[in-house]
């Protein structure tokens, strides 16, 4: 039997894999997502070419088909114009064939016009990476048998199932359907794992969707993100430039008079309120939940996990069915349909475009006065925990 250029026990051939793919799952973050597709930071020209070079020959990608595909999905997220959705397209469909649904978007050429500007389009780009894709891949395949003789197949089939299942299955799949959120962003994104090791931070994509120009993924003190330390090396050596990073929410003396500071602290922070907003209400929708989902018609068999749920999302994200019994939900609760109605109130000072500032600082006073007089102890919290944003 034919041995390659390097013959390793059996646990060094795992040892090699996994060290292998975890530079693929750098490049993806770092490259492709951090810097290409959200501009969070500049990459050293030779880092730049290193990484572009090493996507082409271990997955075949082109940088303008992954940012412009990436970009798409935020600009239309959970919706059935996101190329990845499990909201949408069962997740299901999304883990197992991520890379099929990766692959016919990168053939949609108003997505790649539309949303991938920017990223490289020099000489190596045009005649060597975008036309000859799959030559970046063949040849990997005659480097892994040489070196490592037949276990090379494996090795590469490894390396060829790594990304399409961990970044197109895995990160689109189960990051927009199960884990846990910091932020009530309008999308369904989740925090698969507070440690992002195996896919280099991107397991942390709520925080991601939070606040998606910014280079570091992790926000709480217990979260770990992998490829903000590469990033932090990078930067120390002179290989890396960040740009921008996430605004840390910072605590000052209540405002009993809302000003133009407040409510822009609120405005950067709007994802931030809305998961405290949720936290602070729920208990009241528990307490209400109990007393009406036995009651509701259709509604026996809707666990109230479920209708807490509804009650937090934005409407339009619903399905028609949901709508039709959220509505019925508000109709038989005043407390649920003021607490939501003020959710919706909150959402819309920084949703209003054409407002003057004066007018929403005005709107934001006449808000915490509202909750503040509601009757209802959890608005009226909320309102002055508000009112310290700083």
């Amino acid at each position: 039997m034919l041995n390659g250029l390097i013959t390793l026990p059996w646990w060094g051939y795992v040892v090699v894999t996994l060290a292998l793919t975890h530079v693929t799952i750098a490049a993806v973050t770092i490259f492709l997502h951090r810097s290409q597709a959200h501009r969070a930071l500049e990459l050293h020209p030779a880092v730049m070419h290193f990484f572009r070079f090493w996507l082409w020959l271990t997955t075949g990608m082109m940088t303008r088909a992954w940012v412009a595909i990436h970009r798409k999905h935020h600009a239309k997220c959970e919706t059935e114009e996101d190329p990845h959705s499990p909201q949408t397209r069962g997740l299901k469909k999304v883990l197992l064939e991520g890379a099929e649904l990766y692959r016919a978007e990168a053939d949609n050429a108003e997505t790649l016009e539309k949303y991938g500007h920017g990223t490289p389009d020099d000489w190596l780009e045009r005649h060597v990476y975008t036309p000859h894709s799959t030559k970046g891949i063949l040849l990997l395949l005659l480097i892994d048998v040489l070196l490592f003789g037949p276990i090379g197949l494996t090795i590469w089939a490894v390396q060829m199932l790594w990304i399409p299942f961990f970044a197109a299955g895995v990160i689109n799949g189960v990051g927009h359907y199960w884990g846990y959120r910091n932020y009530a962003c309008e999308d369904a994104s989740t925090n698969i794992l507070p440690w992002g090791i195996l896919i280099g931070g991107e397991e942390l994509h709520n925080n991601h969707h939070a606040y998606g120009s910014s280079a570091k993924l992790s926000s709480r003190w217990y979260e770990f993100d992998l490829g903000w330390a590469y990033i932090r090396l990078l930067s120390l050596l002179g290989l890396a430039r960040v740009k921008k990073v996430a605004p840390r929410v910072r605590w000052g003396e209540i405002k009993h008079f809302c000003d133009g500071d407040l409510l822009a602290a609120i405005i950067t922070h709007r994802y931030d309120v809305l998961t405290r907003y949720a936290r602070s209400v729920k208990r009241v929708y528990r307490q209400e939940l109990d007393k009406l989902s036995a009651s509701l018609p259709g509604m026996a068999q809707t666990s109230p996990r479920r209708m807490r749920a509804w009650l937090l999302r934005d409407r339009n994200s619903l399905k028609e069915p949901e709508k039709t019994q959220l509505e019925a939900l508000l109709a038989r609760s005043q407390t649920l349909q003021l607490i939501h109605q003020m959710r919706e109130e909150l959402i819309a000072l920084w949703g209003r475009s054409n407002a003057s500032k004066e007018q929403l600082v005005k709107q934001l006073q006449e808000w915490c006065q509202r909750a503040e007089q509601s009757g209802i102890e959890a608005l009226r919290d909320f309102s002055f925990k508000l009112r310290c944003y700083a």
